[in-house]
């Protein structure tokens, strides 16, 4: 009997369920899109329970549809988007809606929380900057505009931890995660209460952290009904999404950097000890023992999404605009994009940020500015990467996964604008492949997180930076940030 691996990415946009033997092969997935509600500014909102329905409906479809038996299934991993928001109460039910990274609806509770603590107090303790988008103000805006419901709120759980609720029954928090929280300690992996206690927060309703790869539970009967499953199938906490997807690009090793090319965009540099920057994002890896210092912003592969859905027509596919970026100069003739498109996380943290064409002239065709859009978000990436330079992180070498990874031009322009080399592993299953692995070692498939990497990770292809076009590209990117600067105090809400 084949001994297989279930991995459930829950993205922004929706879930990928995916499948996996030992060897890191793909032998089924499913797909499935959920809702994201806007009911007002700043307000961004999903259903967690219809993340839920959604999942377990592709669970049951890649039985009923592939040549895969429940019993095979040895364990299961689950990765999840950041800073969401899940109330429940005692008895498992969701008390709200689940405000998810881009709310930024808490503005006024983050700002309340550095009058009541310094600043410089909680990045030592969390490693993080105060931001509306984390977990801490939003669950203060909970408490001040639903006073009923917090106190109804046995736990505060995060996405992946919400699923494994459903599936197990079992109430978790894995420690990758555990950077949404300003009072989670970064040094130490548990909870500071002194920090819970002036902030006025019942230290009760979170969940005590677990190592990503232990076993928290097992497939309940009910849940076995729902999605097909085998009752005992053994579960394990799981993981941030960045971090699930930097073990699934093969990056454990001290030094190694993902670079993620999904919906949103980012960078993740292996640390083996705590090391912030206050404009950056620090948590620990869902690997032992080390920590990641992330860049996480807005304008990732999103960006062309949005341009092809805007812009674009149906004949026009990835390949087809990647085909038109590559027709224009690098540097597009001068065309810059600001990729602000949902205000900006790291390094700018200005929630009043907005996407920016510069340049625009009579002679400039849309390959200008799906080139400038791809080259804009390439620059965010090296912003990122600047940053870290300033607490002593050099990087010469990324291994770049998400749909964006699959652009040969696009990969290219990364590599000549970063002066980075770039690896491609198998860029569009890395962040399942990661909770998969997670799963494997958490039930023995795998010795360690070295022995699975070597058995699952496979680089496809390798981009080497062209010192050619790399002043045109230094000059574009200077001018890119000059830009940056001068919108940034100009941006209105």
């Amino acid at each position: 009997m084949r001994k297989l691996l279930l991995a459930i990415d829950q993205g922004t946009s929706g879930a990928k369920i995916t499948i996996f033997d030992t060897d890191g092969r793909v032998i089924a997935e499913n797909k499935k899109c959920y809702d994201t509600f806007y009911p007002a500014e700043g307000h961004v909102e999903q259903d967690c329970e219809q993340w839920w329905r959604v999942i377990a409906q592709g669970i049951k479809e890649i039985f009923r549809e592939h040549r895969v038996q429940p019993k095979e299934i040895k364990g299961i991993g689950i990765d999840g988007t950041s800073w969401a928001m899940i109330p429940m109460d005692q008895e498992g039910h969701v008390l709200y809606k689940t405000l998810i990274w881009l709310d930024r609806r808490a503005t006024e509770e983050a700002m309340w929380m550095k009058e009541v603590i310094p600043e410089e107090t909680l990045i030592e303790v969390s490693g993080n900057p105060v931001d509306a988008g984390y977990i801490t103000p939003k669950i203060l805006w909970f408490k001040n505009h639903q006073p009923d419901l917090y106190r109804e709120t046995f736990k505060f759980l995060q996405s992946n931890g919400f699923l494994v609720y459903r599936l197990t029954g079992e109430y978790s928090q894995d420690l990758s995660q555990g950077y949404g929280f300003h009072f989670f300690d970064m040094k130490s992996g548990t909870y500071n209460l002194e920090i819970i206690e002036a902030l006025g927060l019942d230290p009760d309703k979170f969940v005590q952290p677990s190592a990503c790869h232990t076993v928290v539970g097992q497939v309940t009967p009910e849940a076995a009904l729902l999605t097909g499953l085998e009752v005992g199938t053994p579960v394990v906490a799981g993981g941030l999404d960045a971090a699930c997807c930097t073990l699934g690009a093969g990056v454990i090793d001290v030094g190694q950097t993902q670079e993620q090319g999904g919906q949103a965009g980012g960078m993740s540099i292996v640390l083996d000890k705590p090391r912030n920057h206050p404009r950056l994002i620090l948590g620990y890896h869902v690997v032992p023992d080390l920590w990641l210092l992330q860049g996480g912003t807005t304008g990732g592969g999103g960006t062309i999404n949005w341009f092809h859905r805007e812009f674009g027509n149906v004949s026009e596919s990835f390949a087809t605009m990647s085909q038109m970026a590559e027709e224009i100069q690098p540097g597009s003739d001068g065309v810059i994009f600001l990729p602000y498109m949902k205000g900006e996380r790291s390094p700018l943290w200005n929630a009043n940020a907005k996407g920016v064409y510069y340049g625009i002239a009579f002679d400039k065709s849309k390959g200008h500015f799906i080139r400038s859009t791809m080259e804009g978000v390439a620059y965010s990436l090296r912003h990122n990467l600047d940053v870290a330079k300033e607490v002593g992180v050099q990087v010469e070498h990324l291994y770049s996964v998400g749909g964006s990874a699959n652009s040969k031009v696009w990969t290219q322009m990364k590599a000549d604008i970063t002066g980075c080399r770039i690896d491609v592993p198998y860029a569009d299953y890395a962040t399942g492949l990661g909770a998969a692995i997670l799963a494997g070692v958490g039930v023995g498939l795998y010795s360690d997180f070295n022995e699975a990497v070597k058995k699952t990770v496979k680089i496809q292809t390798s981009y080497q930076p062209n010192d050619e076009v790399r002043p045109l590209y230094n000059k574009g990117y200077a001018l890119y940030r000059q830009l940056s600067d001068c919108f940034m105090e100009n941006f209105w809400t």
